[in-house]
């Protein structure tokens, strides 16, 4: 009986498997495909909802229609962006750029350190030890020279430690620009294999002039082949400090102005003062980091578009007016639900003052936390007051890619969620306001998102 059976199985299997020749049975992929959950990610399953605000504006604005739309699925950052995860960058292209000088100089035993800091799964292994003795101690003074050249000259400063430049600590990523691509002048033609030949394409560009500061220009150029779609930009990626000061004159922010980013006790707290500019800089390299580390890449990580954040901000509530779901920013109890400006400027009346650690308070049904409050949120779309006329209903996103030699209106990105400096209202999960791409503020960070690689 049992030998039956085990000829049943065989003869079965190899029917199974053996594929008629000469028909088409594809490339051999697996029949599904489980993609793992990416580390400190929610997934948000695709569905539908009302778009836009629920309520009149606190402002007197005319508010943006409301409209039904569908989005797909996605992964999500349960978190903001904390100062300690962004710090993982600012470290990462530090080293990259010591790395990078070093081998240059002529140090073959950094080699090994520079090529695993792109290819290798282990981003311990392409680290350089900074703190075990200083830079400028070296006995190596080609060493020496290429790790002080990270700090400032002249004197010790600010309690005897020399400081770092963060003009030093510079990111250049690439991007496609589809909408030049989609112009209807520049349409590939697959008969000939060709591009029209008056296509010509706006893209930006940078460089650095002598005097070490970085330029930004748009150039025009004729679009030969898929290349020439791509812009590219150098960013300082070290976050802005100065604008607790700026944005708050006449108001003692200058210990969180110097140590917000740089001090432990602020590693949990959300990383502000980064422009739009370089969070997209932080997305690239964090799916460079994944897929470096994977055999089989996945999706890249980007900013959410506007649709996208308000329906994960509303966790499956079709109508939800704030991320929880009612309609007051109390519980039960009296207490206040997220980090906000309560009444009249009692800002530590939801036991916060300025920015809070990221999940101090509870998460929407998506198991998303601060989706309102605490920061409000960058996201990809360009923002329009009469937006929702302008998108389709599925996966809406009015996007606009601005170039450096755009006005500034036109480089508007939306805001999404509210921060500890707004009242109640900006909280709500349908309303937006904007900030320009290029600017950074002490109460704007972000969130990153993924597509999903399935139904």
């Amino acid at each position: 009986m049992k030998k039956s059976l085990t000829i049943i199985l065989l003869t079965f299997l190899f029917v199974a498997c053996n594929k008629p020749a000469g028909e088409l049975v594809g490339m051999g992929a697996k029949q599904s495909f489980n993609e793992a959950q990416p580390y400190g990610m929610v997934f948000i399953k695709r569905g539908s909802f009302m778009m836009g605000a629920n309520d009149q504006s606190a402002i007197g604005a005319i508010n943006d229609k409301s409209i039904n739309v569908t989005v797909d699925a996605f992964w999500m950052d349960e978190t903001e962006i904390t100062n300690d995860k962004y710090k993982q960058f600012v470290v990462w292209v530090r080293d990259s750029i010591a790395l990078r000088s070093l081998v240059m100089a002529g140090k073959d035993e950094y080699r090994m350190k520079f090529k695993n800091q792109t290819d290798d799964t282990s981003p311990e292994s392409a680290r350089l030890n900074w703190s075990a003795k200083s830079p400028w101690e070296s006995k190596d003074e080609e060493v020496k020279e290429v790790l002080e050249s990270f700090y400032y000259d002249g004197a010790k400063i600010l309690g005897g430690k020399k400081q770092m430049n963060p003009n030093k600590l510079r990111y250049t990523y690439e991007w496609l620009n589809y909408d030049q691509a989609a112009l209807p002048s520049n349409k590939f033609n697959v008969n000939t294999g060709a591009y029209p030949a008056n296509a010509k394409v706006r893209v930006d560009s940078s460089f650095v002039d002598e005097n070490g500061i970085i330029k930004n220009v748009t150039i025009e150029r004729k679009l030969t082949s898929r290349r020439d779609l791509i812009s590219s930009r150098i960013v300082n990626v070290y976050p802005d400090t100065i604008m607790w000061l700026r944005d708050f004159q006449f108001s003692y922010n200058d210990p969180k102005m110097r140590m917000y980013f740089s001090h432990p006790g602020f590693a949990n707290y959300p990383v502000v003062g980064v422009t739009w500019e370089q969070c997209q800089a932080f997305c690239q390299w964090r799916t460079q980091l994944f897929n470096n580390a994977h055999a089989v890449g996945g999706q890249d990580y980007r900013l959410p578009t506007e649709a996208e954040w308000e329906y994960a901000a509303r966790g499956g509530r079709r109508l939800g007016l704030y991320p929880w779901g009612g309609n007051y920013v109390r519980d039960g109890r009296g207490c206040f639900l997220a980090n906000f400006k309560p009444m009249r400027g009692s800002y530590t009346d939801d036991t916060g003052a300025t920015t809070m650690k990221v999940a101090s308070f509870y998460p929407n049904d998506y198991g998303l936390f601060d989706m309102a409050g605490n920061v409000a949120e960058w996201t990809s779309s360009a923002y329009n007051v009469s937006g929702s006329t302008l998108v389709m209903d599925m996966n809406p996103n009015f996007q606009y890619s601005a170039k450096n030699s755009d006005s500034d209106v036109l480089k508007r990105k939306v805001i999404k969620g509210g921060s500890w400096k707004d009242i109640a209202y900006f909280l709500q999960c349908g309303v937006k306001t904007y900030e320009y791409q290029n600017e950074s503020r002490p109460y704007v960070g972000f969130r990153c998102v993924r597509s999903y690689n399935g139904e």
